[in-house]
């Protein structure tokens, strides 16, 4: 069998973030089973723009809803692209960020 590299294995859980929720770098690391690597999993979501199939990055969000990666989708488009699929956001900040948030850990253990 194949060995998946971390990002890989990012790329495979972002896949699955329905359209209008968002989860957090650090529910993607706990969900792969190493906790302490959300920053990881930021550089993973960074390069994600030249992934196939395409990886839906600007789902991802830090632990409070913020869009700390914004400025990696140049202007507001991070912001655009969620609420485009029903997700609101001011001044950068998911809304209704615990109704909105999806957790592998939970979603995928089904």
């Amino acid at each position: 069998m194949e060995d998946i590299n971390f990002f890989d294995k990012v790329y495979q859980v972002a896949r699955l973030i329905p359209k209008g929720r968002v989860t957090s770098y650090g529910a993607i690391a706990s969900y792969l089973g190493t906790k302490g690597s959300s920053r990881m999993v930021g550089y993973a979501m960074q390069a994600a723009g030249s992934a196939k199939p395409p990886v839906p990055a600007h789902r991802v969000v830090n632990r409070q809803g913020l869009l700390t990666a914004k400025f990696h989708f140049g202007g507001d488009l991070m912001a655009q692209l969620l609420e485009s699929e029903g997700v609101k956001v001011e001044n950068d900040l998911v809304q209704d960020f615990k109704t909105v948030f999806w957790d592998p850990a939970i979603e995928l253990a089904l």
